[in-house]
């Protein structure tokens, strides 16, 4: 058996955490880390290297947008597979995300079950 994707989250909104650990576990996959802002994420990712990052594009000090820009530049973490969540629905951001060099763009709401349904998509 394949060892569990280890997975970094980041959502400034508690709530929202807590719905994707949710969504995380319910895939099978392995929690690392929880984030509460950009800085945090960064930090998590950086130092752990993830499979997976899962990330609030509106973030408090570094945006979702800028952890995904800063992941794709780091050789080192060359396969990172990231996931955008956001309340922006508008196509100028999701191109963002895309842009920035997210694997998927999702929006909130969300529920667990369609989340993590997602995240085994990406990871397939």
């Amino acid at each position: 058996m394949n060892p569990a994707v280890r997975v970094v989250v980041a959502d400034d909104d508690p709530d929202i955490r807590n719905l994707m650990l949710i969504a995380v576990r319910k895939a099978g996959f392995d929690v690392l880390a929880a984030a509460s802002d950009g800085e945090e994420a960064w930090t998590a990712v950086s130092t752990l290297q993830p499979e997976l990052v899962v990330l609030d594009v509106s973030m408090p000090g570094m945006n979702g947008l800028e952890v995904t820009a800063r992941v794709r530049a780091d050789a080192s973490l060359e396969g990172t597979r990231i996931v955008l969540v956001s309340a922006a629905v508008e196509a100028v951001a999701v191109s963002a995300g895309l842009q920035a060099g997210a694997d998927l763009y999702l929006t909130k709401p969300f529920s667990p079950r369609d989340l993590a349904a997602r995240l085994i998509e990406v990871m397939a």
